[in-house]
């Protein structure tokens, strides 16, 4: 049945695993080249780099949505992905309420589209028109619709895009407190440096290849990762750090990285060039 059920999480076998891969366009140079990760249950994974790095990219490469020109991505049989994109093009004009947008291709009561909304912390939406809500608004709903089919793993696509910094960092607490509940893994995408380091697991600077990768505090200060981005990181990851201080009072069996060491610290995975591709 649709909705937010609980899982074990699982951290043997990984849910998606690429070795060597490469992609490119025509004839064109590689967008990326040789990369090789794996994403395990219950985890939290972000890639970040500058535009044209090549993240969305490898999203897609990593789904199935395109093919590589090298390397192989296997998938764990029976993957259920829900995705979150980073904004919704609507027409103002079709009134479509919220609780029919969830709805749209998939079959949901009632009952489980407020459970979904509720989860997502809008519980008042479900006859709200979708064009009249704010952005952290529509992004929470964006969220319940992924959530509906109780994904393996949840992919968002710059999802804070346009919010302020108060309102992504309340995003990213959800997301944690999401993990938390259901042990899905989450594959997140963004060039903002701010809570997203702070709200992850593990973090995959990417700039065509994997420059570097490690908790969020070995990537901070990896060189690879300050030749890209320099040293700041704005009021937006001291605001996270300090409600996730007060607030983080669940128990998932992860260490976040941010003050304590992590199984999947291995220290920055270097790589040539990082600071000198397009």
């Amino acid at each position: 049945m649709p909705g937010l059920h609980r899982k074990r999480p699982g951290m043997n076998a990984p849910l998606i695993q690429a070795r060597g891969l490469s992609v490119g366009y025509d004839h064109a140079p590689p967008v990326l080249r040789d990369v090789t990760l794996a994403l395990r249950a219950g985890e939290i994974v972000t890639i970040i780099g500058p535009n044209g790095s090549g993240k969305s990219t490898l999203v897609r490469a990593l789904l199935g949505m395109i093919r590589p020109a090298a390397g192989q991505v296997t998938r764990k049989p029976g993957l259920r992905v829900g995705y979150v994109p980073q904004k919704l093009h609507l027409d103002g004009n079709l009134p479509l309420p919220v609780s029919r947008f969830l709805r749209l291709n998939q079959r949901l009561s009632d009952r489980q589209v407020q459970h979904l909304l509720t989860r997502t912390g809008v519980p008042a939406l479900a006859r709200h028109d979708l064009a009249t809500l704010s952005g952290g608004q529509v992004q929470r709903v964006l969220l319940a619709r992924a959530l509906a089919n109780a994904p393996d793993l949840l992919v968002l696509d710059e999802p804070t895009q346009g919010l302020d910094q108060p309102g992504t960092a309340a995003f990213y607490r959800l997301i944690e407190a999401v993990r938390a509940e259901t042990g899905c893994a989450v594959l997140s995408v963004s060039h903002d440096l701010h809570v997203v380091m702070s709200a992850s697991d593990r973090v995959i600077c990417l700039n065509g290849h994997i420059c570097c990768e490690g908790t969020p505090s070995v990537v901070s200060n990896a060189p690879e990762y300050r030749a890209l981005f320099g040293l700041g990181t704005g009021g937006a990851l001291a605001l996270y750090q300090h409600h996730h201080d007060h607030d983080h009072d669940h128990d998932h069996g992860h260490d976040h990285g941010h003050t304590h060491p992590h199984p999947h610290e291995q220290g920055p995975k270097a790589a040539e060039g990082c600071a000198h591709d397009a």
